[in-house]
C-alpha cells in the first residue's frame, strides 16, 4: 500500500512542479516582492502536502518581503529543508551549484531566486559572498544552511562561518532557525527524508513519500547582529541558538 501511495504521490507532485513552471513563466519579473512570496509560501506548502507532509511555524518569522535585509540561519537535514522553509517564509535561498542540474527543480530554483555556491574554489565562493551581500544591501531575506551539507537530523554539524561574511561587511542581523521532521502520529522525529552518506536522492524521495504523515516543524529564534564578534564567534554562537530551539522540538 505504501507504495501505490508514493507512486501516486510522484504522479501528482509532476504535475504540480508543471504548474510551478508555468507561475514561474507567467509572472516573467512583473510580480511584487510582496505578491511573489504568497505564491511561493503557497505553492510549496501545497507540495509538502501532496507528499503528506504538513508545516508547523513556532516563533516569529519575518512578517513580509521589507523585513529585509536578513540573513535566515538554519540547520540542514535533507532536500526537503527549502521548501519547508519556503513554506513558513519566502526568501532567497543559498543553495549548491548542483541544484542547477536537478531535472524539475532547477528552474522552479532560478525563479525564485535561488544564489547558487560553487565550491570548486575560494575564487568561486567570494563571487557568491559578494553576490549575497548585494541582496542584502537591495532589503532581500537570504537563508543559508552554514553546515555545508545535510546532516543526519540527530545531531548538528560545525557551521561554517564563511557563509556569515555577508551579512557582517553589510550590518545585516541573522535569524537563526531550526528544522526538524516529527511522524505525525506520534510526535517522534523520523528519518525518512534523510540524505546522508550513500544514501541517494532517489531514496530519500521515496522513503519520504513511502512514508506515514510527516510534520516538518520550523522554529524561528529572535534576529541578532554580530555584536562586534568576528565571523567565527558570530557562527558558533548562532549553532548554538539553533541547537536550542532545535531541542524544543523534541
Amino acid at each position: 500500500m505504501s507504495h501505490l501511495r508514493a507512486a501516486w504521490r510522484c504522479v501528482l507532485i509532476f504535475l504540480h512542479v508543471l504548474r510551478g513552471w508555468w507561475l514561474v513563466w507567467r509572472q516573467n519579473g512583473s510580480w511584487t516582492p510582496e505578491q511573489q512570496a504568497q505564491v511561493v509560501e503557497g505553492w510549496s506548502r501545497q507540495l509538502l502536502g501532496i507528499m503528506g507532509i504538513s508545516v508547523q511555524v513556532h516563533g516569529q518569522p519575518p512578517t513580509s518581503s521589507s523585513s529585509g535585509p536578513l540573513l535566515l540561519v538554519s540547520n540542514h537535514i535533507a532536500w526537503l529543508d527549502i521548501p519547508a522553509i519556503h513554506a513558513a517564509r519566502n526568501c532567497r535561498v543559498v543553495a549548491k551549484a548542483d541544484i542547477r542540474r536537478w531535472p524539475l527543480v532547477n528552474q522552479l530554483a532560478i525563479g525564485s531566486g535561488t544564489l547558487f555556491i560553487e565550491r570548486t574554489s575560494r575564487r568561486a565562493a567570494m563571487r557568491v559572498v559578494h553576490q549575497m551581500a548585494d541582496a542584502l544591501r537591495n532589503g532581500d531575506i537570504l537563508a543559508v544552511f552554514p553546515e555545508g551539507t545535510t546532516g543526519d537530523g540527530r545531531s548538528m554539524l560545525p557551521f561554517h562561518a564563511n557563509l556569515l561574511q555577508a551579512a557582517l561587511v553589510t550590518n545585516t542581523p541573522a535569524q537563526p532557525v531550526a528544522l526538524k521532521f516529527i511522524d505525525t502520529a506520534t510526535g517522534q522525529p523520523t528519518y525518512a527524508p534523510s540524505f546522508v552518506g550513500d544514501e541517494t536522492l532517489v531514496g530519500s524521495v521515496w522513503r519520504t513519500l513511502a512514508a506515514p504523515p510527516i510534520t516538518a516543524v520550523v522554529r524561528f529564534g529572535e534576529p541578532q547582529r554580530s555584536g562586534g564578534r568576528d565571523r567565527r564567534e558570530w557562527a558558533a554562537a548562532l549553532k548554538d541558538e539553533v541547537e536550542g530551539l532545535w531541542r524544543q522540538a523534541e
